[in-house]
């Protein structure tokens, strides 16, 4: 899955960090990223257009933040639900979301609405670049 970002580093480390991720190591055969871009030709002007963080489990998607020069204008096509109280109660549901949004707050988020219906129940928020998600 890919982001556009104005600070895919940063927007890189929200995310691995609300979902338990990590951010991808450099290649095989280098210690650092530095020393990777270095090999690869990469100027020091360019080595913060994109950021990588992948789930270390293995089970969710790789994230990619890529570098736009433009900011987010318009509400999101697609976005993530952060599935955080599968197979609870209802009311139970609702107390392990409700943590889970302090915690996105804390990381810088915003609270946009909560949204109660018949078949579930999720807070829709903002990452720290205005990208739409929900917590459920």
């Amino acid at each position: 899955m890919t982001f556009d970002a104005r600070d895919p580093e940063a927007l890189g480390r929200f995310w691995a960090e609300l979902l338990g991720y990590r951010p991808d190591p450099p290649p095989e055969g280098f210690d650092t990223w530095d020393a990777a871009l270095d090999a690869f030709g990469v100027p020091p002007e360019r080595r913060d257009s994109a950021f990588a963080v992948s789930d270390p489990d293995g089970a969710g998607p790789r994230l990619f933040l890529q570098k736009v020069p433009e900011p987010k204008t318009e509400k999101n096509r697609v976005h993530l639900d952060v599935n955080v109280a599968a197979g609870l109660a209802r009311d139970e549901r609702r107390v392990r979301v409700a943590e889970h949004v302090q915690r996105a707050l804390r990381l810088g988020a915003t609270h946009v609405r909560e949204v109660d219906e018949p078949l579930g129940y999720a807070v829709v928020m903002l990452d720290p670049e205005g990208n739409e998600f929900c917590l459920q």
